[in-house]
């Protein structure tokens, strides 16, 4: 590559970089095929702010457009151009910095008709622009592919979308291209649930290249690891359930930067019934009290399918890091063959046995109105922990599996505050 590089003049090699087929990433070119296998008809990139999108949807109806290779094997005569409002059809989709005229060569470049609300290009085609504000416009017109831009921010999502629908029937294979940032609204949830959309995904980092440093030190810096920044920055669905016990904002409110002095540390296990793949995860939290009764998390070290030996080593040395005064297990599942493991891993650990008698929800209210008095803080973001909390409710979690994590969390702070145990007289700063 180098070799071939030198080769190149100024003027070429300013053509090469500029080529979409040589700069794109590979969640910006059009996948294969969808999620169960086969060709698509819808292609979903969820990504992160300033992750470029915008750019990957206008190159893909410019090479729709043209007939380019990887694109289409004929160029598509009509295309729909739908945004949230008629002003970001034309400020963010046609002329913005990433928009359709932007990175069209002069001798391809489409006219724009603002009146008409459309785009020509010279070689017949036609892109015509649409606002998700009114579905009914979408009644008539008959298209061969579509872009839709921040479909998840869109007023009327499921009429809108739904009426295109009935709109592209033209040509051999109708394909649409969503580009958006991540909202858990059910339009959304719908796409990724479908194994015949293609799904691509990328974070804001991904294009850090393009964008201001200042931004990132900014703005990373402030929201990396709240909900916010996930689904912001990291482009992921962050959803909790109306009836869950813990809520997203909750779990912000609880949130600090360290933990202080602390008057009492414990580790929680919840282990495993087995350590197969398909076993569920092991949860490990390390917690600790101050002297106000203030309960704070300090670390998930949960696993996933790990066998007794791995997690209680991984126990035993959270345990010491933290310089806990005791290792809280759950014993339902093979009393002995805990207590045998942890005392394998170290035999000086002290091991508090503690058995489930009631059920899931019920073990975990009372810790959860803690969180709601501001008694339970988060000394950094768990966001797989996180998760699981504003996923589970009166009927476990929504996805079905054990909640593990969740688990050892209600262990860790019920010993803590729920047990009526005085806490130790050490002091210890973390």
């Amino acid at each position: 590559m180098d070799e071939l590089l030198e080769t190149l003049s100024a003027h070429d090699l300013a053509l090469l970089l500029d080529a979409w087929e040589f700069s794109a990433r590979d969640d910006q070119w059009p996948p294969v095929s969808a999620q169960a296998g086969g060709p698509w008809s819808t292609w979903l990139i969820m990504v992160g702010r300033g992750a470029g999108k915008t750019r990957a949807g206008a190159e893909w109806v410019r090479g729709m457009a043209l007939g380019l290779p990887g694109f289409s094997h004929e160029p598509v005569g009509r295309i729909a151009l739908i945004g949230e409002t008629a002003a970001d059809v034309r400020d963010v989709m046609i002329e913005g910095v990433s928009g359709l005229l932007a990175l069209h060569h002069r001798d391809e470049r489409p006219l724009w008709e603002p009146s008409r609300k459309r785009l020509a290009w010279p070689n017949g085609a036609l892109a015509q622009a649409f606002s998700a504000e009114d579905p009914e416009s979408l009644r008539g017109p008959q298209f061969a592919c579509a872009w839709l831009d921040e479909l998840a921010k869109w007023r009327h999502a499921e009429e809108t979308f739904d009426m295109l629908q009935f709109g592209l029937r033209l040509g051999t294979h109708p394909r649409q291209v969503v580009t958006t940032t991540p909202r858990p609204v059910p339009i959304l949830k719908r796409l990724l649930a479908d194994p015949k959309v293609a799904i691509s995904r990328a974070a804001t980092q991904a294009n850090a290249q393009n964008l201001a440093q200042e931004f990132f030190e900014r703005i990373v810096a402030r929201y990396e690891g709240t909900r916010l920044g996930r689904q912001e920055l990291l482009g992921e669905m962050i959803d909790e359930r109306a009836d869950a016990l813990w809520t997203r904002a909750m779990l912000d409110e609880a949130r600090v930067n360290e933990a202080g002095s602390l008057r009492k540390i414990v580790v929680a296990v919840d282990p495993p019934a087995s350590s197969s793949k398909r076993a569920d995860a092991c949860g490990i939290i390390a917690a600790g009290m101050d002297a106000q009764g203030h309960v704070f998390v300090l670390e998930d070290a949960s696993l996933s399918a790990a066998r007794p030996a791995k997690w209680a080593r991984v126990a035993v040395a959270l345990y010491h890091k933290h310089e806990a005064d005791s290792l809280v297990a759950e014993v339902n599942q093979g009393g002995e063959m805990v207590e045998a493991v942890i005392a394998e891993a170290d035999p000086s650990v002290p091991v508090k046995k503690v058995r489930a008698t009631r059920g899931k929800y019920l073990r975990a209210a009372p810790v959860a109105q803690l969180y709601e008095q501001g008694r339970v803080h988060h000394a950094g973001h768990f966001a797989a922990l996180e998760d699981e909390l504003c996923s589970f409710g009166p009927d476990g979690l929504e996805n079905g599996r054990s909640p593990d994590r969740l688990d050892a969390l209600v262990w860790a702070i019920t010993a803590l505050a729920l047990s009526g145990e005085p806490a130790q007289p050490s002091v210890r700063r973390i």
